[in-house]
């Protein structure tokens, strides 16, 4: 099965020209109200992030995708659809006759690099003997890339924290407390009227 190639808009199309005001409506899921389970509904299965990952290493053509994550072609076309229906990436024409599309990430869709990283620095740190693929930083450099007229800009390895931008002081698990806002939640699952739940550490 190849990706789908009709030049009809999407509602994906539509959804990432929503000013940014507009938020999307909330999904119905079992348990407890929570934008991870929210997000993963659209980027819990493994294929999906995938594709994000190769979108990020500028690979946007369907086969180079395929090829790149080895993920069955039908499976990817689903992926596909089902990202760009959420509006995290979007199809670009670059070819009229035959209609061929590339795939890019939208706002949201970039929104992910700081999981991509994430799960990068995870991997490398506790899975792969050694890492596969290296993240350099190019400081000044708005997208990243190398200064073609500096041919010693090679940047550096990138060392990632993650810092609050109220207090710019680099976040540890143990500094965090939760405040639960959906009503008739706590930290331990459904309230219970006067069990004197409160935040959690």
């Amino acid at each position: 099965m190849t990706p789908h190639t009709d030049a009809q808009p999407t509602d994906a199309q539509t959804a990432a020209a929503r000013p940014p005001a507009a938020r999307p409506a909330a999904i119905a899921l079992p348990g407890r109200p929570c934008s991870i389970a929210a997000a993963l509904q659209i980027l819990g299965e493994k294929w999906a992030l995938l594709a994000v990952r190769e979108l990020f290493y500028g690979n946007h053509r369907f086969d180079r995708i395929a090829r790149n994550t080895g993920a069955p072609r039908d499976r990817l076309t689903a992926r596909l659809r089902a990202l760009e229906e959420a509006g995290v990436v979007e199809r670009r024409a670059y070819s009229e006759r035959p209609p061929r599309y590339e795939y890019h990430l939208t706002e949201a869709g970039r929104d992910l690099a700081p999981l991509t990283q994430a799960l990068l620095a995870w991997g490398d740190r506790w899975v792969s003997p050694e890492p596969p693929v290296v993240l350099h930083h190019h400081p000044g450099h708005p997208d990243g890339s190398e200064d073609p007229d500096d041919a010693d800009d090679h940047g550096h390895p990138l060392d990632a924290a993650w810092t609050c931008r109220t207090c710019g002081v680099e976040v540890h698990s143990p500094d965090l407390s939760l405040e639960v806002r959906s009503p008739g939640w706590d930290h331990r699952g459904p309230a219970v009227p006067g069990d004197g739940a409160g935040t959690a550490r």
